[in-house]
């Protein structure tokens, strides 16, 4: 028989007896699928809120255009949203604030420096909210008190070249966020697992906060780890094996590399405490995540999973399954399915 086609029919009998697994375990446990489900719907923006936040970037643009082309005609600002917003990972923290982040573009190279430039941007928005805007290192960023943030990076890009992301007492550097949601699209396939697990990421490193990883990292590692992975309609069990392949990655090497320019690490500069910090978390999250999935009660199980996600996370019905069967089904299989052992 071709090796090839050996291949693919042994892949083939591999998600069969995987995809069975799934099944009896669905039947047997403590399922919170629904509770997460909930909780994504709690973590998610309001629809109003969503509508404020939309009608403000629209007026911050509105200040944006109407003073550069009073100003400084001959830089005509372009607009993109980018980060979560765009990769719809968005979610409202603990204390109810979002945050969006819309770049700047223009087309031109500029006679300024990145600092001016960033500085013209801050004048146009500054004074729109009772807050003052922040010029910050690589935004300008505009509060909206116990509600949300928008942030504004400014780009240039002129024709052959990457695009560059002012920084703010530094220069220019290679920085192309466009690139960044197009390499999350392919990864996420047509289902929506992959957006569910980094939201799930991102709210525990709310909860826990600390130190914890950005959106951007846990969102990069999440991606990652769904190439190794086998995700189904269990949201627990998606992120329970996501987490065990977030630490296999991470104990191989500490590193979080954006697949895009800059292609940078970021995790370069976390120090020993930040990083043990981490990984303590991430190390129990993963404990408790394996305990959850054993329970056979789901009032317990989803006081396991509160302890890191926060008190957003539902309460389970105090009811319990057959655990005896639900323990020697689990022992039997491994939760997570990388191709690689196939």
């Amino acid at each position: 028989m071709p090796p090839i086609l050996f291949l693919i029919l042994a892949t083939g009998l591999a998600m069969k007896i995987f995809n069975k697994h799934k099944l009896q375990i669905n039947n047997s446990m403590a399922n919170c699928h629904n509770l997460f489900y909930r909780f994504n719907e709690e973590i998610s923006i309001t629809t109003s809120k969503r509508n404020r936040l939309i009608d403000s970037k629209e007026k911050l643009r509105e200040r944006i255009r109407k003073y550069f082309k009073e100003n400084y005609p001959d830089y005509e600002p372009k607009f993109f949203i980018q980060g979560s917003y765009k990769m719809k990972t968005i979610i409202r923290t603990k204390d109810d604030i979002c945050d969006l982040d819309d770049g700047v573009y223009f087309f031109r190279e500029p006679d300024v420096t990145a600092t001016t430039l960033q500085s013209w941007v801050y004048n146009a928005v500054n004074g729109y909210t009772s807050n003052p805007s922040q010029h910050r290192k690589k935004c300008i960023r505009t509060i909206f008190s116990a509600d949300y943030e928008i942030d504004m990076p400014v780009y240039y890009k002129v024709d052959g070249s990457i695009y560059q992301i002012a920084i703010k007492n530094e220069g220019w550097r290679n920085d192309d966020p466009k690139a960044m949601v197009d390499w999350f699209k392919s990864k996420k396939g047509k289902e929506k697992y992959l957006l569910s697990a980094v939201k799930y990421l991102k709210a525990w490193c709310d909860n826990k906060r600390n130190a914890m990883p950005s959106g951007l990292s846990m969102t990069i590692l999440a991606a990652n780890a769904k190439d190794k992975l086998v995700l189904g309609e269990r949201d627990d069990i998606n992120l329970t094996d996501v987490l065990k392949e977030i630490k296999k990655t991470l104990n191989k090497q500490f590193e979080c590399i954006v697949p895009v320019a800059p292609n940078d690490n970021l995790f370069a500069d976390y120090d020993e405490k930040r990083r043990s910090n981490f990984l303590t978390a991430l190390d129990d999250f993963i404990m408790d995540a394996d305990a959850a999935l054993k329970e056979d009660n789901q009032l317990k199980a989803s006081k396991l999973w509160r302890k890191h996600l926060g008190d957003r996370f539902p309460l389970g019905e105090d009811k319990s399954e057959d655990k005896n069967s639900n323990t020697k089904l689990i022992s039997g299989i491994g939760l997570s399915s990388p191709y690689g052992t196939l």
